[in-house]
């Protein structure tokens, strides 16, 4: 009986450990751009991972954002609301001081427009009960410009040029 209830316990450690979740995305175009690409996010215990590879930008930094709302229907984007701010913390750099949930940061684009951003957090879940934490329902937003990572309550980061809704 021992050994079997040791079994079942490993078993089912094993299964937690090695369970995990993938949602893949497409870019959608705003304010009369080209930009394609997608986004993949991984959910692998308490870390979730985004994968985000973005074509047909213009050359440059752009910043990246979750947005309070799975909303990309306008062609601006503005749909998807504000930045997302569970906490009411200021706009800045992840990690790096004060900073909120939507603060991502930026990706470079190259000359041909292509730009890929790994990022991975224990401060984000995949529908989870934890509504600070949890990325489902919300939308991430790809910006015309760079996030100067203080400026209130935007970054300054300029027009939206994609759009992810995360379901």
């Amino acid at each position: 009986m021992k050994i079997a209830t040791l079994s079942m316990f490993a078993c089912t450690a094993l299964f937690a450990v090695s369970c995990s979740t993938t949602k893949s995305y497409v870019i959608n175009s705003k304010s009369g751009t080209d930009t394609q690409g997608t986004a993949q996010f991984t959910q692998k215990g308490k870390n979730v991972s985004m994968d985000l590879s973005v074509y047909k930008l213009t050359p440059g930094i752009h910043a990246v954002h979750i947005h309070e709302k799975g909303d990309c229907s306008a062609a601006d984007g503005s749909s998807a609301g504000g930045h997302w701010n569970p906490t009411a913390e200021k706009h800045g750099k992840w990690e790096h001081g004060e900073f909120h949930m939507g603060d991502i940061g930026n990706l470079v684009a190259d000359k041909d427009g292509t730009a890929r951003l790994v990022f991975e957090t224990d401060n984000w879940c995949m529908g989870c009960k934890d509504e600070t934490k949890n990325i489902i329902g919300k939308s991430i937003i790809i910006h015309a410009d760079a996030d100067d990572f203080h400026t209130q309550p935007t970054g300054n980061a300029g027009g939206r040029v994609g759009c992810i809704e995360i379901k």
